[in-house]
């Protein structure tokens, strides 16, 4: 059976026997069993590279490697949203970046984070709103009226309501609200276009790291302290009344995003946990820790 690692022009990702003339990269994609999760990229950086780069020959999925994919010609790479690459196709990134510098009136050739940037916030899916309020919220109630009041907002719902609530217990539900009692947040984040939470550490933490704006409503411990702080970087709102309202804030203007954004560059910033180097936590950090020791100690690793 064919592997699913053929993309098409319109950048799906499919399973067919036909082998492309080009290969492409958008991060690590597949899991164990060689099959593709919900995400369709893990990096802003999607490259189209030659096939055939001084006779290596690799393993299309390798594990916890990146993810090769295959076009049937460079015009369906670039149609699908891949630039080329700037180390084993040199010459037509230079062409790439000289045309896009011509195209947009600039005056300096811009460099690939650039081209990336903008790349990626016209070709990801930012269909969906998130909505989790972590795994011990006990209440029905509340995620029956969350669900309610985002029946209006122009996006899907994904609600995951953890393993305390029946879902019977929320009754009919709108028709653009799904629910689910788990989902991996690393599938959700890179579909979503907003969060709405509770302010856990864990949920605000990962939105932050993909750069998706947050409607919060703090509900215990670390939650009135980590809404509080996104609020004041600008990657989020407190919700009073209005959960529908906040949102809609969120979908329509895009500081928050880019605030978002901003957190997600400065925590890849970060040294890793393995490097030991003892570096004080940045102050949006120290905020979302939360005041218990035990909290702060889970959110600084």
């Amino acid at each position: 059976m064919p592997l699913q690692n053929r993309v098409t022009p319109a950048g799906e990702i499919v399973a067919v026997p036909d082998r492309g003339l080009m290969m492409g990269n958008r991060g690590c994609l597949h899991g164990r069993g060689r099959e593709l999760g919900v995400a369709r990229w893990r990096s802003k950086l999607w490259i189209c590279c030659v096939r055939d780069w001084k006779g290596v020959r690799r393993d299309p999925m390798p594990p916890g490697r990146w993810t090769a994919l295959f076009f049937l010609d460079e015009a369906t790479a670039l149609a699908a949203g891949h630039r080329p690459c700037a180390y084993c196709r040199r010459g037509d990134y230079l062409d790439y970046a000289r045309a896009w510098r011509a195209a947009a009136g600039l005056g300096r050739r811009p460099g690939a984070r650039e081209m990336d940037a903008a790349l990626h916030r016209e070709r990801v899916d930012r269909s969906l709103v998130y909505v989790s309020f972590g795994s011990e919220i006990r209440s029905p109630e509340l995620f029956r009226a969350t669900a309610h009041a985002l029946a209006g907002v122009p996006k899907r719902v994904l609600m995951t309501i953890g393993r305390h609530v029946d879902v019977d217990a929320l009754g009919p539900l709108p028709g653009n609200v799904r629910v689910e009692r788990w989902f991996d947040q690393g599938d959700v984040m890179p579909h979503a276009a907003a969060m709405v939470g509770h302010g856990g550490s864990g949920g605000t933490l990962a939105a932050l790291a993909a750069g998706v704006p947050l409607a919060l409503m703090p509900q215990f411990v670390d939650g009135p302290a980590n809404a509080a702080r996104v609020a004041e970087l600008g990657a989020g709102i407190v919700v009073g009344d209005d959960v529908a309202g906040a949102v809609n804030e969120l979908l329509e203007h895009d500081a928050y995003r880019s605030a978002a954004e901003g957190v997600a560059e400065t925590m890849r910033a970060l040294p890793p946990v393995e490097s030991g180097s003892g570096q004080p936590l940045p102050s949006w950090a120290r905020a979302l820790s939360g005041p218990l020791p035990r909290t702060r100690k889970a959110a600084c690793l």
